[in-house]
């Protein structure tokens, strides 16, 4: 079948792993790291939001943002990243991926700052600044999922294809740990220069000044990361089978390739003359034929994506209210503001150093021996087993003597989550569709992904709520409590190891033995002789 390809694209196909390869990850990494900061770094700085701009005089608990602040905060980049995904996948199959590829990172650069820049004395105008600069940074880093994951196909080999995508998204958890880690070290340094009494002492006194400066500067670092890597963005060529399989030009990404591959690599326009005259070998995104050849496949990217995002984000957001129910972080009250941020941002690193980050690389190792399919059947299977674990004795586990098992059991389902279906529902859509519907498709399936994270976010907001509305937080109705929510969240993850059963394997083929556009050369080739 190989040798049907275009001989550039088969040059990319077998090359070795080489320097330009790593290039690619980085370029296309800093992005995801940037992404992953951004999107997860205002969980860390909510609460001290509440003490700053919600404090209420006289309350026995610090001042916390109201439901429906709480919930636009939370979850506005997340709308906006939804709208990149399907815009910029868009535009990527239109315009080529790298001319989209820097207007992306701008976006996110510019808006990391400006959100940190959120105007105004009231809390209204602070929270409502705050909220649409946050959605356009969701915006730009919706363009980086389908865009990053297609570079990358597209320029890597088949033999570690798998690998190379997933060290891009891997990127992320180094984005999680680094927003943990940076928030750490902030607050540790304004909690040196500018003492202050817990809460209990003096509910004032406790939230000093200053402590304004912190949340701005946590979310404005996001911008440096990708600021690094834009030269290098604007510098990449097309991919190849960008430039051939969709702008039709095989001699530039023949002369594009030889360049980056250091060979000879021979044009062959004629073949793709001849494909263009094949009508079937055109068809478009609403068509029968992509229906009939790729119908099932995006049904299978959409939804795992989607059940993985709402059982993966209503824990990520929502981690420090687990660590704060099951006694990891103490009571508000009796913290000032700066060292309860400390105390989250060290929950949160902690969780991503012994979890996160090894299940994002254990993918990466393994993506290419054992296939996709397998990874993400074991991710689902363990997070429907550690979520069931987790809920059914739950009371079992807030008991003070267990929280370390509680902890552990909650750190083993994140790991299976990133060894699993939140590496390889992103991997799977830059391999499967043809190259001229690749971003697009990429591009749905994240999306249908962060549907799934929107619900997870804000649904978990109100589902974990005490069944008893006195028990409940202020301005919250009665919930269904937090281990009916987790059994709920284990339901969502057997779904989504049912649904795997509608994506195909793709390991170690071409990206174009995948989509079948082999097979569209092959009957050119056959109509000719």
């Amino acid at each position: 079948m190989a040798g049907d390809n275009l001989k550039v694209l088969n040059a990319l196909d077998v090359a070795k792993t080489q320097w330009y390869h790593f290039t690619a990850i980085i370029i296309a990494g800093m992005g995801f790291f940037t992404d992953a900061y951004d999107l997860f770094c205002i969980s860390l700085v909510t609460k001290m939001l509440g003490r700053i701009y919600y404090h209420v005089e006289g309350s026995p608990k610090p001042g916390s943002l109201p439901p429906n602040v709480s919930a636009a905060v939370n979850g506005v980049a997340l709308c906006g990243t939804l709208a990149g995904q399907l815009f910029f996948g868009w535009l990527g199959d239109k315009l080529g991926r790298k001319k989209v590829y820097g207007v992306t990172l701008m976006l996110m650069c510019l808006c990391s700052i400006a959100s940190g820049l959120s105007f105004g004395k009231e809390p209204k105008t602070v929270m409502a600044t705050l909220c649409f600069f946050r959605f356009w940074l969701g915006f730009g880093i919706g363009g980086d999922y389908p865009l990053s994951a297609t570079i990358m196909s597209e320029y890597a080999n088949k033999k570690t294809r798998g690998a190379f995508i997933a060290a891009v998204f891997a990127m992320q958890g180094f984005g999680i740990l680094a927003g943990g880690i940076f928030a750490m070290i902030i607050s540790s340094a304004f909690e040196a220069r500018f003492k202050a009494p817990a809460y209990e002492v003096d509910p004032i006194g406790s939230t000093i000044p200053q402590a304004d400066y912190v949340w701005r500067i946590v979310l404005m670092v996001g911008a440096i990361p990708a600021m690094l890597t834009f030269y290098s963005r604007m510098k990449m060529p097309e991919t190849a089978r960008y430039t051939a399989l969709v702008a039709k030009n095989a001699e530039q990404a023949a002369a594009d390739m030889t360049k980056v591959l250091q060979m000879d690599i021979e044009a062959e326009q004629h073949k793709l003359e001849a494909i263009q005259q094949n009508k079937k070998a055109s068809y478009g995104l609403f068509s029968k034929e992509f229906l009939k050849r790729h119908g099932l496949h995006l049904l299978g990217t959409t939804s795992t994506w989607f059940l993985l995002d709402i059982a993966f984000y209503s824990q990520n957001l929502f981690q420090k209210d687990i660590f704060s129910a099951i006694g990891w972080i103490p009571p508000a009250k009796t913290m000032n503001a700066i060292q309860e941020v400390f105390t989250i941002a060290r929950a949160q690193t902690l969780i991503a150093l012994c979890s996160t980050v090894p299940g994002y690389w254990f993918t990466v190792a393994l993506i290419d021996v054992i296939g996709r399919f397998a990874i993400q059947i074991i991710g689902f299977f363990f997070m429907t087993v550690f979520m069931f674990a987790l809920a059914f004795p739950y009371h079992h586990w807030t008991h003070p003597d267990n929280r370390i098992g509680f902890v552990a059991m909650y750190s083993l389902t994140f790991f299976f989550a990133n060894f699993g279906p939140n590496a390889t529902t992103f991997v799977v859509p830059a391999e499967i569709f043809p190259a001229r519907l690749r971003s697009t498709c990429h591009g749905i399936s994240a999306a249908s992904g962060k549907m799934g994270a929107i619900i997870g976010a804000f649904g978990f907001l109100y589902l974990a709520q005490n069944q008893d509305p006195k028990k409940a937080d202020p301005g919250y109705p009665a919930g269904i409590g937090v281990k009916n929510s987790l059994i709920v969240l284990g339901v969502v993850n057997f779904l989504g190891l049912l649904c795997t059963f509608l994506v195909p394997e793709s390991k170690g083929k071409s990206l174009e033995e995948m989509s079948g556009e082999n097979e569209d050369m092959n009957e050119v080739e056959t109509g000719r002789s």
